[in-house]
């Protein structure tokens, strides 16, 4: 991310040198105007002498017409090089915005990714990524499935926008659901609502070391959220990861702390 801050400071740099060379270019024009109007003046004053001497108004009237002429021509340069920086500086606000906008996802990415590996309580662990899925994925209605025990059946451990009961159980490489998680990547379909429980839009697949451990699925997104963006599709991929290893983490320390629990409770009754 310093790299990326050092990227934004120099662009911020060639912004400002940009801008300079604006107010440079505007200063010119100025310039360059009060240099033609003096020059009209002059004009005024030798077309008032030529009424004097008609004799020359011929070779002066082919003096100014070569004058016209020439700052017509000067005149077309210029407004070239002003479109030009318009253009230039168009391009590079565009690029600024774009970058901010990668910066931020970059730090969204990064915050997500920390808070996922920031406790070894389950519980937790499972309203970290409910909080991902919502503020930064923009669902309104999804679930968290395990895989519970040898049977290979997904259940769900936690859900938002949606009533205890709704979601049914699935079977892991049965049905929509359980078809997804074993292909293991996230499946997308493309639509932003889904009023059954069984078809989900999006499932992403919870795996370790390749292996499905459970799945996130979304059933509807948010009103103001009419599709996925670059940023969701890489929450996708460290949710598939990072959400997964911090779940199975926190699942070994809990069985684990109840294991020595027993085994401590086991000791004490010996030791009486």
């Amino acid at each position: 991310m310093s790299e990326d801050r050092s990227n934004l400071f120099h662009r911020g740099e060639e912004f400002l040198s940009i801008l300079k060379r604006g107010a440079e270019f505007t200063k010119e024009l100025l310039q360059e105007n009060e240099r033609l109007r003096r020059q009209m003046l002059e004009i005024e004053s030798e077309q008032h002498t030529a009424v004097q001497n008609p004799d020359d108004w011929s070779k002066l009237r082919v003096e100014l017409l070569g004058r016209i002429a020439s700052l017509e021509a000067e005149n077309h340069s210029f407004r070239e090089q002003l479109l030009d920086v318009e253009e230039e500086n168009r391009r590079f606000a565009d690029r600024y915005v774009e970058i901010e906008e990668e910066n931020n996802n970059l730090a969204n990415l990064y915050v997500a990714s920390y808070q996922l590996h920031s406790t070894l309580d389950l519980d937790e662990v499972l309203k970290i990524v409910i909080e991902i899925v919502i503020n930064l994925i923009g669902a309104e209605a999804f679930a968290v499935y395990l895989i519970d025990g040898r049977d290979e059946v997904l259940q769900v451990v936690a859900a938002e926008g949606v009533e205890d009961g709704q979601i049914p159980a699935c079977r892991l490489g049965s049905g929509t659901l359980g078809k997804a998680v074993t292909s293991a990547e996230t499946t997308c379909w493309g639509t932003t609502r889904s009023d059954d429980f069984t078809r989900p839009i999006v499932v992403i697949p919870l795996q370790i070391q390749k292996r499905p451990i459970g799945a996130i699925a979304i059933f509807s997104l948010l009103q103001q959220k009419d599709g996925f963006s670059a940023l969701d599709h890489e929450l996708f991929n460290l949710l598939g990861g990072h959400a997964a290893t911090a779940i199975f983490a926190a699942r070994l320390y809990s069985q684990s702390e109840r294991k020595l629990s027993t085994i401590q409770g086991f000791l004490d009754l010996l030791a009486q």
